[in-house]
C-alpha cells in the first residue's frame, strides 16, 4: 500500500516552499511536488528589492529560492519532481496521480501558481529578465530615468503604468485598440499624467537587441492593427536599453482543479482568509488564489498559513 504523507504540496514557488517549511517545523510528513524548479514566476527575476530580509546588497530571484530550498530541506520535507495529471480531493485520503506514481496524503496544499500572459512577439523569451518585465513593482526601480513601454489597456495595465511614470522618464502605453478598456475613473487620472503617452491600435510584433544574443532589449517592431504598418522603435542612444512591460492578464496554473475546486471566472481558486477551499482539508496558497496582491511576501505569508490550517485538520481528524 502506497505511503500516506500528513501533507502534499503541489508547488515550488515561494508559497509551496513556505507551506514546506511550517510544515516541517510542525513534524508533519510532507512531501513537496514540483514539476520544474522552484520559485515559480520568482526564479526568472533577476533582482530583487522588496522583499523584507533578503541580502541588501543584492538579491536576486534564484538566490532568494535557492535559500528557501535549504530551509525546507532543513525541516525534513520530502521532494519529488513529478507532473500530476489528476486527483481525487474528496474523503480523508486524498490521491494525487501524476507521471511517476500515485501519492496519498490527509490534506493537500494547492500552491501552483500563476503565470503572466505572454505578450505574444516574436523572440519574447529572450528577453524577459533582459527588458521584458511582467511586474512594475518588482522591477520598477530598475528603469528609473529610462524608457518604457506598457502592453495592455485594462486597470491593470493602466495603473501600472502610472506607477512606472514615479521612476520612468517616459512610459508609452501600447494598446490593440483606439480605446482604454480601463475603468473611466482610471482613464481621466491617466489622461491627466503628463509622463503617459499612448500608442493606439498597435501590436508588438518582435523584440530584439543590437548587442547581439546576450544584450538587453533596445529595439522591437510594433504594427498598426489597422493598416498592418510596421514601425521599428529604437532606445535611445544614450540609454542603450529600454523596458517593455505586459499587463494582459495572468493565467492560474489552475486546470487540474476545474470541476473539483471552486473557481472564479478566471480560473483563481477561491478561498477564505484562511486558504481552505470548498474541500476540508484543501487548502491553496499564493497565486494560484483569488487575491489582490500578488508578491512574493503574500504568497509566503499564504503558504505559512495554509500549513498552520492543515496542522489543525490533520490534529482533529479521528
Amino acid at each position: 500500500m502506497s505511503k500516506i504523507y500528513d501533507v502534499i504540496i503541489l508547488g515550488g514557488g515561494p508559497a509551496g516552499l513556505a507551506a514546506g517549511l511550517y510544515c516541517g517545523r510542525y513534524r508533519l510528513d510532507t512531501l513537496i511536488i514540483e514539476k520544474g524548479k522552484d520559485g515559480g514566476q520568482i526564479a526568472i527575476t533577476n533582482e530583487i528589492e522588496n522583499y523584507p530580509g533578503q541580502m541588501v546588497e543584492g538579491e536576486s530571484g534564484p538566490s532568494l529560492i535557492a535559500r528557501m530550498s535549504e530551509q525546507v530541506k532543513k525541516f525534513g520535507a520530502e521532494r519529488i519532481t513529478d507532473v500530476i495529471k489528476s486527483v481525487e480531493l474528496e474523503g480523508d485520503v486524498k490521491k494525487l496521480v501524476g507521471g511517476q506514481g500515485e501519492y496519498l496524503a490527509k490534506c493537500v496544499i494547492v500552491a501552483t501558481g500563476a503565470f503572466p500572459r505572454p505578450i505574444g512577439c516574436e523572440n519574447e523569451g529572450r528577453f524577459v529578465g533582459k527588458g521584458i518585465s511582467f511586474c512594475a513593482t518588482c522591477d520598477a526601480n530598475f528603469f528609473e530615468d529610462f524608457e518604457v513601454y506598457v502592453v495592455g489597456g485594462g486597470d491593470s495595465a493602466v495603473e501600472e503604468a502610472m506607477y512606472l511614470t514615479k521612476f520612468a522618464r517616459k512610459v508609452t502605453i501600447i494598446h490593440r485598440r483606439d480605446e482604454l478598456r480601463a475603468a473611466k475613473s482610471i482613464q481621466e487620472k491617466a489622461f491627466q499624467n503628463p509622463k503617459l503617452n499612448f500608442l493606439w491600435d498597435t501590436v508588438v510584433e518582435s523584440v530584439d537587441s543590437t548587442d547581439g544574443e546576450d544584450g538587453l532589449l533596445n529595439t522591437m517592431v510594433v504594427k498598426n492593427t489597422k493598416t498592418g504598418e510596421l514601425t521599428t522603435i529604437n532606445a535611445d542612444e544614450d540609454d542603450g536599453l529600454f523596458g517593455l512591460f505586459g499587463f494582459i492578464g495572468l493565467l492560474p496554473k489552475s486546470e487540474l482543479f476545474r470541476g473539483v475546486l471552486d473557481m472564479d471566472e478566471r480560473g483563481y481558486l477561491l478561498t477564505d482568509a484562511n486558504m481552505h477551499t470548498n474541500i476540508p482539508g484543501v487548502f491553496a496558497a499564493g497565486d494560484v488564489r483569488d487575491k489582490a496582491f500578488r508578491q512574493v511576501v503574500t504568497a509566503a505569508a499564504d503558504g505559512a498559513i495554509a500549513a498552520n490550517q492543515a496542522e489543525h485538520y490533520i490534529s482533529n481528524l479521528h
